[in-house]
């Protein structure tokens, strides 16, 4: 192939490319790259790169000096450079060795692509969307971030509800951070992972001796948060007896670390957070209503991820930057068909559940993100007729009507039974095929 059709070919492609040599002079450059930085051909050819580029690595971090060092090539380096007029322009850089007949390297090929206006709109979804590390364009959590501020300098307690995996520990957390206490603990407990007795040492701490196996003093979460905020998460799932004891800690701001006579005083903000719906839970007396109001001075109620799926593509988005940073890879995007099946499906494990998909088809993809590369479940979840429609797998339907008056009837066989029009027989058969 002649000069003239290798410059044809470069010259048509979107990409800037150009050519060093050793002493890092230009020898050739492509039309995109003298369009990027508003040069003439005549005006870079022998010039040095730096020259002409004005890149933020030039001097620290020359690439072509890394690259003949550690002798491999460089992929995809965000760097700044600096056209004609003196504008700053984001590009990525890709530097591949050109070697000689013995393998000497004897220059580079480097390739630039701007990515100015991908850092814009990043930089405008950032601006405008994100807010203390959770991403959203959806109206109730817009509404949420607007009063999330006045919320945090209040220093009242607050109930965060919502089902689980919708982000209730983040909204702490940016409670939190944008409060006077920031600088002081911010600690959390599960309420429902522990039994009454472990509850309450953990909570309270206790003193050596206290029980069998205190060989020491233990100071407890509360004394751990002094000055900063204490998160109770799964506060539904507390024992009506250790509601009592929390009541009184609200109530008081004191506590007593077991086996202590001394009360202590705790300059602590409680947050609490449930996925259950303590209002019927008190009308069922499995909770306090007198607690329910202390730790309700303000609540949050996060909205479900089927009810906001006009955030997937951005939780994607902002997944993909993660993992990208996390594991070291490269994956660019999701294909049109992986999106459409995300877009479908309802998330009964929310947010949580969107990024185990994520993270999935990072260890199975290599570029882009296709079905292939998705759970087997989403794939299995829609079928394709002949005529190109998207159907729903009525097994699939059929599970999640079940599933749905199970929980309408709170587990109750009998009443589900007749709600679907089938005999209790029935619907046993159904849920012993589906184990």
């Amino acid at each position: 192939m002649k000069k003239s059709e290798y410059e044809i070919i470069l010259n048509s492609i979107a990409e800037g490319v150009f050519v060093v040599d050793l002493d890092r002079a230009i020898v050739y450059i492509n039309d995109a790259a003298k369009k990027l930085v508003g040069v003439e051909e005549n005006d870079v050819i022998g010039k040095r790169c730096y020259e002409v580029f004005k890149s933020s690595v030039c001097e620290k971090q020359c690439l072509l000096k890394r690259l003949i060092k550690e002798g491999k090539s460089i992929f995809d380096e965000e760097v700044e450079i600096t056209d004609l007029f003196g504008e700053k322009i984001d590009v990525l850089v890709s530097a591949v060795p050109i070697t000689d007949k013995s393998g000497e390297i004897v220059g580079a090929v480097e390739t630039i692509r701007d990515i100015s206006i991908v850092k814009e709109l990043d930089k405008e979804i950032r601006e405008k969307y994100t807010f203390q590390d959770i991403v959203s364009k959806n109206k109730r959590i817009l509404e949420i971030f607007k009063i999330l501020p006045d919320i945090a300098k209040s220093d009242s307690t607050v109930l965060i509800s919502g089902e689980n995996g919708t982000g209730k520990e983040l909204f702490a957390n940016a409670i939190h951070n944008l409060s006077y206490r920031k600088d002081k603990p911010f600690v959390k407990i599960n309420c429902g992972a522990l039994p009454d007795n472990l509850l309450e040492s953990e909570l309270f701490g206790y003193k050596k001796g206290a029980f069998t196996g205190a060989v020491k003093d233990k100071p407890g979460r509360v004394e751990t948060a002094e000055g900063g905020t204490i998160f109770l998460d799964e506060i539904g799932d507390l024992s009506p007896a250790f509601q009592v004891k929390l009541l009184r800690f609200l109530q008081e701001r004191e506590y007593t670390p077991l086996g202590c006579n001394k009360t202590f005083k705790a300059d602590v903000r409680v947050l609490s957070a449930t996925n259950k719906d303590l209002v019927k839970m008190i009308e069922e007396g499995q909770f306090r209503q007198d607690l329910y109001f202390r730790i309700k001075v303000v609540e949050i109620n996060l909205p479900p991820l089927r009810e906001r799926k006009g955030d997937i593509p951005l939780l994607v988005k902002h997944l993909l930057s993660k993992f990208n940073r996390t594991k070291g890879k490269r994956i660019s995007k999701l294909s049109d068909k992986a999106m459409e099946l995300l877009m479908r499906y309802d998330y009964p494990g929310n947010i949580r559940e969107l990024e185990n998909i994520i993270e999935y088809s990072f260890v199975i993809c290599k570029d882009i993100i296709t079905p292939q590369c998705l759970p087997s479940y989403l794939n299995k979840k829609y079928s394709r007729t002949t005529d190109g429609f998207s159907t729903l797998n009525l097994k699939i339907v059929e599970e999640e009507l079940i599933e749905k008056a199970l929980k309408l009837c709170d587990g109750n066989k009998s009443k589900a039974a007749k709600m679907l029009g089938i005999s209790r027989v029935s619907l046993w058969k159904k849920l012993k095929n589906k184990q």
